[in-house]
């Protein structure tokens, strides 16, 4: 069965698209089949891994609201081992249509459990990249994960909207989803140079004791470059500083999950 890791914080800005894309490209970089589900209407994932928005006749709006086969829908990426799942602004509609849908918190996890059921072990893991909100989206990820990821940017207002998100979390492993596991909380854009970095870090460590990933990742130009390029990191600077880290938090998140 694929672990299925949700990436989600309601802030905006935080690196969360940089690290589902990342970190999927390195979990396929490693051997694992890995499949990336853009959830965010923005579609930052999806051009992040250089696929044309415009040239898309399907997207993860078909699956959700019209019932399409996910299968249909999934395209290929430059990385052998990573597939995506791609969004347009039309999955910001599926957020207004899912209200009035049956099981709208579970539009998701069928459309997932049919595909990966059809597929079979076709998929070591399914990386979710949610929208910056706490909606129904944000809900179908969580409801169809075994674990959620929660990037956390070193800046002052960190904390602010956290405990928002963990009950959140709590509410669904309660009603929704009773194996959904937190597995972990990622600081970002660490600048190890300043004072409020640091504080930020050791503050999140001490509320979230042994919930924090040992990786950091770090204020880096590279990495802010690498989408405008429609290429993960590891492929557009392989021997960046972003791409280490991204490949050392992949090897983190395989050792939690297993």
């Amino acid at each position: 069965m694929a672990h299925i890791i949700a990436i989600t914080n309601q802030k905006g800005g935080v690196g969360k698209t940089t690290t589902a894309v990342n970190v999927s490209a390195c979990l396929a970089e490693s051997g694992k089949r890995t499949l990336l589900v853009d959830l965010d209407p923005q579609g930052n994932a999806t051009s992040g891994l250089g696929v044309d928005k415009a040239s898309l006749e399907t997207n993860l709006y078909d699956c959700l609201i019209e019932g399409r086969p996910m299968g249909d829908v999934v395209q290929p990426t430059m990385i052998k081992k990573l597939s995506l799942v791609p969004a347009t602004m039309d999955v910001a509609g599926a957020a207004v249509e899912l209200v009035t849908m049956e099981d709208r918190e579970y539009i998701l996890k069928k459309a997932l459990q049919a595909y990966l059921g059809q597929v079979k072990k076709s998929y070591d893991y399914v990386v979710i990249d949610c929208p910056p909100s706490l909606g129904l989206l944000t809900l179908n990820a969580l409801a169809a994960a075994d674990f959620v990821l929660i990037p956390v940017q070193c800046e002052f207002y960190a904390l602010e909207g956290l405990a928002q998100l963990m009950q959140t979390v709590d509410m669904v492993r309660d009603n929704l989803n009773s194996r959904l596991q937190l597995l972990g909380l990622l600081m970002t854009m660490y600048d190890g140079r300043t004072n409020l970095s640091i504080q930020v870090t050791e503050e999140v460590k001490k509320y979230f004791s042994g919930k924090v990933f040992h990786t950091i990742i770090p204020r880096n130009v590279r990495l802010g470059e690498a989408p405008s390029h429609g290429e993960p990191i590891t492929i557009y600077d392989p021997h960046s500083r972003g791409a280490e880290v991204y490949t050392k938090l992949a090897k983190e998140v395989i050792r939690r999950v297993g």
